[in-house]
């Protein structure tokens, strides 16, 4: 790649991939939207409505597919990547632009940070100010520690993981490669554990509860990311599971020995329950609920604000929230709602009555 904030079309496909139409040579440093892009920006195109907009745009370049591109009438002095994924690549050249702007980061381990001298840390991290690093943990080539960060004892970080400030991983748990924590995450907190001891009933109930210990771990396999604020906690014998490509946004809550499968995602405010099994390429909407000990195939998506109490053991779309609707209209289907086991018994008593009708004529014929 060039170096400096620009890089030519020629540049971005030896690197990405795709087939440049028109000038190779073109510079661009930045993305933008069609109808807003300049000549030294890329835009792209991933949606059939904005098309028109192609014909008018003043980017540098577009990102297109070739059956999109198929539609362009006027290409005269217009660039063009064609790839058969446009939104993809745009995320890729978006990263690459940010690396470009983004400050280099110089290896080493900031005066204020503690590292046990039990620890190993590669000479190529970046350990920042504040970070504590316990006794028997490994930091990989590259890894980048932002401030405040907490690994406890024995912790195995990959190689390029980036946890960002303030991110706490408990002792024994593992990060593989290119993982990525967002800020304020804490990785390895003791499940929710607890054991009923009680004697009694009403007032004259005694005991208490006993704290079952939370022995396990977390295993996070490469390529993760994972939000701010998120939690996930370790398991209480066998270790809670989250395999490669797994993305997690923020203030999800992951009890002990789940699993989650690979390339699943999970919008923000989810909670998963304990021993759970999540599939493969499953799709988690917003403030989903997902109850203890339950499988989801894979292949599943659950839609915002569902609550998921038994195992859904087939790929496809699952919904258990009402949409939103007026309030005046929903004021009516509760008042409905809350009549329904009346109904019931009155459906079932005009059924009865309607039988016996029936069959009181019948017999009535044949006599």
């Amino acid at each position: 790649m060039a170096s400096g904030m620009a890089i030519t079309l020629d540049e971005l496909v030896s690197r990405f991939g795709g087939e440049v139409v028109g000038d190779g040579t073109q510079r661009v440093g930045s993305l933008a939207p069609l109808d807003k892009a300049g000549p030294a920006q890329l835009a792209f195109l991933a949606n059939q409505k904005y098309l028109p907009q192609v014909e008018t745009t003043r980017a540098g370049a577009v990102l297109i597919s070739s059956a999109d591109l198929e539609k362009v009438t006027n290409r005269a002095g217009s660039n063009f990547i064609v790839t058969p994924n446009p939104y993809a690549y745009f995320a890729r050249v978006a990263q690459a632009f940010i690396d470009l702007a983004a400050p280099k980061d110089v290896a080493g381990v900031h005066p204020s940070a503690y590292v046990d001298p039990g620890a190993k840390v590669a000479a190529s991290a970046v350990i920042g100010p504040h970070v504590s690093i316990e006794a028997g943990a490994v930091v990989g080539e590259r890894a980048k520690l932002d401030a405040g960060v907490v690994i406890g004892r024995g912790v195995q970080l990959g190689d390029d993981v980036h946890l960002y400030p303030n991110v706490t991983v408990y002792h024994g748990c593992k990060l593989g490669a290119r993982v990525v924590v967002h800020a304020g995450a804490v990785i390895g907190a003791d499940g929710f554990g607890f054991a009923p001891d009680f004697v009694g009933e009403g007032e004259a109930r005694t005991g208490s509860w006993v704290k079952i210990p939370q022995v396990g771990a977390v295993d996070i396999a490469a390529d993760v990311e994972i939000g701010a604020n998120t939690t996930i906690d370790r398991g209480a014998m066998a270790d809670t599971v989250i395999e490669e490509c797994v993305k997690i946004d923020n203030l999800v809550q992951i009890g002990h020995n789940c699993r989650i499968g690979a390339y699943t995602v999970i919008a923000g405010c989810a909670g998963i329950a304990g021993s759970t099994n999540i599939g493969k390429h499953c799709m988690i909407g917003g403030a989903v609920g997902i109850a203890g000990h339950v499988t989801l195939a894979d292949y599943v998506i659950v839609t915002a604000q569902s609550g998921v109490s038994k195992s859904l053991l087939k790929p496809g779309m699952y919904t258990s929230a009402f949409p939103a609707v007026p309030h005046a209209d929903w004021n009516k289907s509760a008042a409905i709602m809350r009549n329904l086991d009346k109904m019931r018994e009155r459906i079932k008593a005009l059924e009865s009555a309607l039988a016996a009708a029936g069959n009181g004529h019948d017999e009535s014929d044949g006599a």
